[in-house]
């Protein structure tokens, strides 16, 4: 008989064995760690609550470990400052307590996700704050050109394959659209995969993952503060607006009227960042990359396949296609 697999390790418990490391590792400045659970939690880390000692005072931490290497490298880079697109950086390390693991020591923000309550200037700040991080980290980090790609063939491939084995509504509105998409689709990748690489993406850009910092007189300060770094990747800063937009095709009306492309590139050209104008060729970037995410919605039947969502990808493939294929 073949040894049966070890458990995975319980980040829960791990955090509660090298609680003791950690604040030695943080010369007591770190008081006693409360850990908790929460069903926002995804990336496997665990999570905390304690006190830091700053400057004759206590503020309120979030403790996190163990912190995926490329969250852990961004969450430092950009957590320098008290007014920034990103919570700041109190303490951090590469390994505690013998464990090779990476951990995070943040301030606390009192403020709730911007999804708490989404209103109008919700998503404004949170389209604002994506312009403010993607200022910010090209800043600190110049953009390279390794900007991560999908195989958008396979994708397409099961995506089709779903749809002839019955598995989605308006299965023949579907399969005319893929059959479209599938002869013009060398060159749909080709032209994307050509996209000038010009922004650091947040990657998960949606309002559970902003928090806003209490009312600050600063005037440069940022309009709310991304958590959630595990997704940072070198792309077009169209990106993270078309992710954002995607995540409300069935129900746009809870963006209140904002239109994450225009309003991104508003925000930026106020910052004095680039758009790609004259000429608008960020447009044409947005409508491939809406194409392509939409013709792949039912490959993830699994993940996305709420019929309200695919009815809306279809529509926005039905509406998209014609304007990107030359």
């Amino acid at each position: 008989m073949p040894e049966p697999h070890a458990a995975a390790p319980d980040p829960h418990a791990l955090g509660e064995s090298l609680g003791s490391a950690l604040r030695a590792a943080c010369d007591g400045r770190l008081g006693a760690i409360e850990w908790f659970r929460s069903s926002w939690q995804h990336g496997g880390a665990a999570t905390g609550v304690a006190l830091w000692s700053d400057g004759g005072g206590s503020i309120p931490a979030i403790v996190k470990l163990p912190v995926p290497a490329l969250e852990h490298g961004w969450t430092v880079l950009m957590g320098d400052g008290s007014h920034g697109p990103t919570p700041r950086v109190l303490a951090h390390g590469a390994g505690v307590g013998g464990q090779d693991v990476d951990w995070l020591v943040l301030e606390r923000l009192p403020g709730e996700p911007l999804s708490t309550r989404l209103d109008e200037r919700a998503v404004s700040d949170l389209v604002r704050t994506a312009a403010v991080f993607q200022q910010q980290a090209g800043a600190r980090r110049a953009v390279d050109g390794s900007a991560p790609d999908k195989d958008w063939f396979g994708l397409l491939d099961r995506a089709r394959t779903v749809v002839r084995m019955h598995g989605i509504e308006e299965e023949q509105r579907w399969n005319d659209m893929l059959r479209l998409v599938h002869r013009s689709l060398d060159g749909l990748v080709a032209r994307w995969r050509a996209r000038p690489i010009d922004a650091w993406c947040h990657g998960d850009l949606h309002p559970g993952n902003a928090l806003r910092r209490s009312p600050s007189d600063v005037p440069d300060a940022s309009p709310a503060v991304l958590i959630d770094l595990a997704l940072v990747h070198a792309g077009h800063w169209v990106e993270d607006a078309v992710y954002l937009e995607r995540l409300y095709w069935a129900r746009p009306e809870l963006l209140h009227g904002v239109k994450p492309v225009a309003a991104l590139a508003k925000a930026r050209r106020a910052l004095g960042l680039p758009t790609d104008e004259p000429g608008g060729a960020y447009v044409e970037v947005a409508n491939l990359r809406r194409v392509l995410m939409a013709a792949v919605v039912p490959a993830f039947m699994e993940r996305e396949g709420h019929p309200a969502y695919t009815h809306a990808a279809l529509e926005v493939l039905e509406r998209t296609l014609p304007g990107v294929v030359h």
